[in-house]
């Protein structure tokens, strides 16, 4: 009797890329703020829409980091408690009030594309490799 054998199929490993390439088509690209419904830490049954900032991809999803206007160099002690790292990225066109934006360095976002809702802007290039490289730790 001879046993038959499952037909395996290549399984192809999900490449993860970082870096700066940004397109003006209304796509979601590293580099670009955009805009998505980000989950709260303490509930994520719950959120709102928040700028984020996409840094890369993985697979058919976006890697991207939470943005704020809130300034958390005032409170910076209590946020490293808290285990919260942030960096300032200035302002852009993302804020229609031009506030200056700080990026969250240790909580990296898995988005569907789909569930992007606006393009704000592209970070200069030299900010976006600042911001990954600080944010490399947590990556």
């Amino acid at each position: 009797m001879r046993l038959r054998m499952p037909r395996l199929r290549a399984v192809h490993p999900v490449v993860r890329r970082l870096g700066y390439s940004p397109k003006a088509d209304g796509r979601p690209d590293p580099g670009e703020v955009v805009w998505a419904w980000v989950p709260y830490e303490e509930d994520a049954s719950q959120g709102k829409d928040r700028p984020v900032l996409v840094i890369g991809t993985d697979g058919d999803q976006l890697l991207a980091l939470p943005l704020t206007s809130k300034d958390h160099d005032v409170d910076q002690g209590q946020e490293a408690r808290a285990g919260r790292e942030w960096m300032d990225i200035g302002t852009g066109a993302w804020d229609v009030q031009r506030r200056p934006s700080e990026v969250r360095l240790n909580r990296v976002l898995r988005l569907d594309a789909g569930g992007v809702r606006r393009e704000g802007a592209a970070l200069p290039e030299d900010v976006f490799d600042a911001v990954l490289e600080a944010a490399r730790p947590y990556l």
